[in-house]
């Protein structure tokens, strides 16, 4: 059984927010596996992609708690590291730009940090750029501020575009792992599938 995690923030304040489009992501495997997200045997929901032999995720606990429910869930479900998918934010990619790899640190990442200190570093992560919001190469607004705040309208379809090509990212990760997901997708923006 294969684990896809989407990492964000629980109730309708973050929704649509860059630190929540691993829930985006989520929400869109959900939708492509036609299945409802109900309670999960950890603070978090999930749906069941039946047909893949998948769970899709989405932690109630809130992002710097990530870990608590990610690890009661591979342990309820006896989920081997190989078979995590965590997807979550970064801000250190430009827009669009995803990014994955099968194993490494947290990079400043509270929701991976989580993870790591309940699971190790064994396990994959597809990154999803979400820029830093800055304007002539000084950020904008606080990074903190930046994360929790929607995504501006004249990026909406490049967001949109975005969230389509990580989830077809997750369900490559779903067929063929993690290293033909980094072949696939590393590198390149949402127009592109390099």
């Amino acid at each position: 059984m294969k684990l896809i995690v989407g990492l964000g923030n629980p109730g309708p304040k973050y929704r649509g927010t860059r630190h929540n489009i691993g829930f985006a992501v989520a929400d869109e495997l959900a939708r492509r596996a036609g299945a409802e997200f109900e309670t999960a045997p950890a603070d978090a929901l999930m749906a069941k992609w039946r047909q893949r032999g998948t769970l899709v995720v989405k932690p109630l606990t809130f992002m710097n708690a990530s870990g608590e429910a990610v690890a009661g869930l591979v342990r309820y479900f006896k989920i081997e590291p190989a078979e995590l998918l965590v997807v979550t934010d970064e801000v250190q990619l430009p827009l669009a730009r995803l990014r994955a790899r099968a194993r490494g640190s947290a990079g400043g990442h509270n929701g991976l940090k989580s993870i790591i200190a309940h699971l190790g570093v064994e396990f994959s992560r597809l990154r999803v750029g979400v820029g830093r919001g800055e304007v002539d190469g000084r950020a904008r607004r606080d990074l903190a501020d930046h994360v929790l705040a929607m995504f501006d309208r004249d990026e909406r379809d490049e967001v949109d575009r975005m969230t389509t090509r990580a989830a077809d990212a997750a369900e490559m990760f779903i067929s063929s792992g993690i290293a033909a997901v980094m072949n696939e997708f590393n590198g390149g923006d949402s127009s592109t599938t390099e």
